[in-house]
């Protein structure tokens, strides 16, 4: 069964394997003590953060290794926030952010901070002069991640980096999805990961900070990792993660050539065999191996299960597959379509023939779906006199509001408008999305007694 899931968490590399299995004999006992068992676990723990420091490009001391990669994004956070409090509490973070970055600024702003979030283009990228223009004088911490794990698009963190040297602000850069794939960015202070994200076991972050970057590690003291991470270090995990990490970076160059070119052919062909698609995300400045894509008239979770029940395991950000009912953060700050949101990442290895496989299952699922939930069938629409309507969505969720008024609009004579009474949050997203890719005017949304109404103009 094809996993393309790698963005959520890679299969554990096989060097992670031996690794891992060698350390539970040798890695048990406690390294901080000084009888042959601790020393010879001293060993493999220092042998581990010299190989990540090296993959990281920084020195054995600021590398800290943590229980995850989450805990290094939040201790990295409030140790920078903290060592820079006489700055000031203000924090900069993009708003595409991992969720544990925005979880951490959410929980700085309730502490009484202050938070900017800078907005993305449609392609999911920040600008170097965005960010300019939010940095102050109380700024005492911005957040970029090096690659947005949702659409692959890559961020400029060394044009970022540049103009917080220049405001004397460190940066700190959640590097998740790129480490072990791409080179490390320049001009970070502060940088994470997450072993399990590689090809590493799980249950091991790092978290990088550079000499001279002001950091006070916040919560209880601990003696072990430099006060950064407490608790009893993971050896056999962390050696594993190291020995995963170089063996990683070894295959990249090959590897990333390889999933580029079956992405890139991803791309190509699924606008070509299923209609009204929107494929998001960066064309060019990408991950190699991740494609997102968002089909009309589809429920994200019922897509996901058709194409589970085929034999591939990918993921969605639509918010018919969350239990909040609302859209990605990301897909929102870009938007872009969410509805039948499908990301696929590929894991090193996969074949040629699995993705053709998925390119000839994909248009078929699809097209299930949409039958199963009514979507309008293209055809020659006759507009009737009256000027405008008004479709009742109060109570369905995505997909069905934008199918309601796609079914509708051929009703209205060009120039009339169609208004869409929806309590769903995702209709705020996907209706102007239908307008951008049916071209047909998006008026703006207006309250009403439940929810709001949506005001469509028809164009074509």
């Amino acid at each position: 069964m094809p996993y393309f899931d790698t963005a959520s968490s890679a299969p554990l590399h096989p060097v992670a394997r031996q690794a891992l299995l060698a350390a539970l004999d040798e890695g048990w006992a406690d390294p901080a003590r000084l009888y042959r068992e601790g020393r010879r676990a001293r060993l493999l723990l220092d042998s581990a953060r010299e190989a990540a420091a090296e993959a990281v490009g920084c020195r054995p001391d600021e590398l800290t290794f943590t229980p995850s990669g989450t805990r290094a994004v939040h201790s990295g956070i409030s140790g920078a926030l903290a060592g820079r409090r006489r700055v000031g509490r203000h924090l900069v973070v993009s708003s595409v952010e991992h969720s544990s970055v925005l979880h951490s600024a959410a929980a700085h702003e309730a502490q009484g901070g202050s938070v900017s979030e800078v907005p993305v283009d449609r392609s999911g990228a920040v600008s170097a002069a965005a960010y300019a223009e939010v940095l102050r004088e109380d700024t005492a911490l911005a957040c970029l991640q090096s690659a947005n794990h949702e659409v692959g698009t890559e961020q400029p963190v060394a044009g970022v980096a540049e103009v917080c040297r220049a405001a004397g602000v460190p940066l700190l850069v959640d590097a998740a999805q790129t480490l072990g794939r791409e080179p490390v960015p320049a001009g970070w202070s502060l940088l994470v990961g997450s072993a399990h994200k590689w090809g590493g076991p799980s249950g091991v972050g790092l978290l990088a900070v550079r000499k001279g970057v002001r950091f006070a590690a916040q919560g209880p003291a601990d003696e072990r990792e430099s006060g950064r991470a407490a608790g009893f270090e993971n050896i056999p995990a962390i050696v594993a993660a190291a020995a995963s990490l170089r063996a990683v970076r070894a295959e990249a160059a090959a590897e990333s050539v390889r999933l580029r070119a079956l992405v890139d052919r991803i791309r190509a062909a699924v606008p070509e065999l299923v209609p009204d698609v929107e494929v998001v995300g960066d064309p060019v400045r990408r991950l190699p191996h991740l494609v997102t894509f968002s089909c009309l008239y589809v429920d994200g979770e019922t897509l996901l299960h058709e194409l589970d029940r085929a034999g591939f395991s990918v993921s969605s950000g639509s918010s018919c597959t969350s239990s909040t009912l609302t859209p990605s953060h990301v897909l929102r700050a870009m938007g872009v379509l969410s509805e039948g949101n499908v990301r696929v990442s590929l894991p090193n290895g996969t074949a040629q023939e699995d993705v053709d496989r998925f390119l000839d299952v994909l248009p078929r699922a699809v097209a299930e779906v949409r039958e199963r939930l009514g979507a309008p069938v293209p055809a020659s629409p006759s507009p009737a006199p009256a000027a405008s309507l008004v479709v009742d969505a109060l109570g369905k969720r995505c997909p069905i509001p934008v199918i309601e008024l796609a079914k509708v609009i051929g009703e209205v004579p060009v120039g009339g408008t169609v208004t869409v009474l929806s309590d769903d949050e995702a209709a705020r997203l996907d209706i102007p999305a239908w307008c951008a890719m049916r071209e047909q005017e998006y008026v703006g949304e207006e309250p009403a007694d439940r929810g709001s109404a949506y005001v469509v103009r028809r164009l074509v």
